[in-house]
């Protein structure tokens, strides 16, 4: 489902790699990152009645969670019309360092059952995350950068996308990140291993 695929990629990365950002600078143990952002969620989120089919999509997750997906909705909601819509994924896909076709960004739009509101979106992608291992959701957000599936992301691409990307990190703090972080001699940052001690805490220096 590559609407799904292409907009996941905006999800994870704003609910979950950008909520590391607590976390990179001092290489604690990682919490679980769905409550990661609970600072920014205190404020009720508003939302109007959805239709009878998706009501029930907002009891799969707590109100940080709703809160962390409102805001990547309104990232990828690029002309702040309440619908992700042909234009808004164009821009999205063009942030990502695509071209996409016009009948590429059609097929993407048809298959959405309906207009992609904010309920149609937490529809779309709500049963993807809620239940699924932190873990694989981390490694899958940097996976979506790795079109080789390699396991790794080149260290000035991961730079460029954590600096101009969502919340945006600045470069002090991707410094931070990269000082910590497994990324051998070739600058290639090992987001597998990364992931792991996201969840495990690092190994020993020698292993």
């Amino acid at each position: 489902m590559e609407f799904a695929k292409e907009v996941w990629a905006v999800v994870e990365e704003d609910q979950h790699l950008l909520s590391e950002r607590n976390f990179l600078p001092k290489g604690k143990e990682h919490q679980k990152p769905a409550n990661m952002s609970s600072k920014r969620a205190k404020g009720k989120t508003t939302k109007k009645r959805p239709q009878r089919a998706t009501s029930n999509v907002f009891a799969m997750f707590d109100q940080s969670q709703i809160q962390e997906f409102k805001e990547a909705f309104n990232m990828i909601d690029q002309n702040r019309d309440g619908f992700v819509d042909k234009e808004d994924l164009h821009d999205m896909l063009a942030s990502l360092g695509k071209n996409p076709t016009d009948d590429y960004l059609e097929a993407m739009m048809n298959e959405a059952p309906g207009p992609i509101n904010f309920t149609m979106f937490l529809t779309m992608f709500g049963e993807k995350l809620n239940g699924t291992d932190p873990e694989d959701v981390i490694r899958n957000a940097f996976a979506c950068f790795d079109e080789e599936g390699t396991g790794f992301i080149q260290e000035d691409y991961l730079r460029e996308l954590l600096t101009t990307m969502g919340d945006r990190f600045t470069d002090e703090e991707v410094d931070e990140l990269f000082r910590e972080a497994p990324i051998d001699k070739k600058s290639n940052f090992n987001y597998v291993e990364f992931t792991r001690i996201l969840k495990h805490g690092a190994k020993d220096k020698d292993d």
